[in-house]
């Protein structure tokens, strides 16, 4: 498998983000001479194939909703841009709010959301319970619910957009690390494979939970950690209804959606410390499933079919940061979404391509998602991170 001696952008990350990115690049400038590379296997194989496949407007950022919402629409339009198909999903999501500090941050969440377009519904904890006989909520005040959020196929994603990259002329390579990056007089010049180099004036850093390290290869520290997540998907249970939520009790970063006929559920350890861990941990399934089966005592029934384990990219805000990167020039970044980065790649690589050839991105104001913000005061963190 031989490189191109040259390219016009070199993108380092063949997940979602990279290939939206060259979806869009390609897209927007017939012609243009890019090259994507993945150092696993298979596209999607990082952090991307392990997600969990949800996508959610309720976020409690301004810039994360108007993301959301974005996104949502290109995804919706999947079939006829990039022209393949998309599994996806309106089941909503309902969140469970125990804890009173919680329903007054949510209930100023629900006022922006509406400001903002999204139908969220307020519900109260009778309302919950009558929604989901199946499971013990007690101790739930209240809640919210959206009808416009819901899951989806993050391979379809990876796959469209892989083929739509190829039928525009775009370069795919699986199996290929970025291994040095190259830099001439404070600017991108080009990167270094085990394959061989590629003369470039513009990289890309898709690389997800592995973005630190890139940066490193030119000298930026960029605050992106990572962080082990882990499900687990249940064999069939018949009385779950086709029609039920993403269930998420708030508090525990405990959650449920359907998945075929059984159940997929995760719950969030806090204490994990940052690392590239992707086993399932057997000490965290069991106090994830202890407090799971609390929540849905139907679970106790069921058999375990697969378990995964994959990494967030974390940033301090739990915000992604795009865009170009100051001090290197040709060196741009779409990486650290926390957990968001399946739902948002659609619009994440539309927004870079912007950057990238029209001088800024201009479908939406990514000012609050640049690189600089982490090198004036502390910015506002996302509250609702699962």
């Amino acid at each position: 498998m031989t490189l191109p001696a040259t390219a016009d952008v070199v993108i380092a990350g063949g997940g979602v983000m990279g290939l939206s990115t060259a979806y869009h690049l390609l897209k927007k400038q017939p012609g243009l001479r890019v090259v994507v590379l993945e150092k696993g296997p298979f596209f999607g194989c990082g952090s991307t194939s392990k997600a969990a496949g949800g996508f959610r407007h309720q976020f409690a950022t301004e810039i994360n909703i108007r993301l959301s919402l974005l996104s949502v629409a290109m995804m919706e339009r999947f079939a006829e841009d990039p022209g393949a198909p998309l599994a996806m999903r309106f089941c909503g999501y309902l969140f469970l709010l125990t804890r009173e500090e919680d329903v007054a941050v949510f209930r100023d969440q629900v006022a922006l959301q509406r400001r903002l377009g999204v139908p969220t519904e307020w519900l109260d904890g009778e309302e919950i319970r009558r929604r989901l006989p199946m499971m013990r909520l007690d101790d739930v005040i209240a809640g919210t619910f959206c009808p416009r959020d819901g899951l989806l196929s993050p391979m379809d994603l990876v796959n469209g957009y892989a083929a739509g990259i190829r039928r525009l002329g775009g370069i795919l390579r699986t199996d290929t690390p970025v291994t040095v990056v190259r830099l001439q007089g404070g600017r991108i010049a080009g990167v270094i494979t085990p394959l061989g180099e590629i003369a470039a004036p513009v990289l890309v850093n898709a690389a997800g939970a592995w973005a630190a390290q890139i940066g490193e290869m030119v000298g930026i520290s960029l605050p992106i950690r990572p962080y082990r997540r882990q499900y687990l998907i249940t064999t069939p249970i018949p009385e779950i209804p086709e029609d039920f939520p993403m269930v998420i009790d708030f508090a525990r970063s405990l959650y449920f959606h359907r998945e075929g006929e059984g159940i997929l559920t995760g719950m969030s350890n806090r204490d994990e410390p940052p690392g590239f861990r992707e086993q399932p941990d057997p000490e965290w399934e069991l106090i994830h499933m202890e407090a799971a089966v609390a929540r849905m005592p139907l679970l106790e029934r069921a058999g375990v079919r697969a378990r995964v384990a994959g990494l967030y990219e974390v940033t301090p805000d739990a915000h992604p940061i795009l865009g170009r990167i100051p001090g290197v020039e040709g060196f741009y970044v779409v990486a650290g979404f926390s957990g968001h980065g399946v739902m948002h790649g659609p619009i994440a690589g539309l927004l870079m391509a912007e950057e990238i050839l029209d001088g800024r991105a201009h479908t939406l104001d990514i000012a609050p998602l640049r690189y600089e913000r982490f090198l004036a005061s502390p910015p506002p963190a996302e509250y609702n991170v699962i």
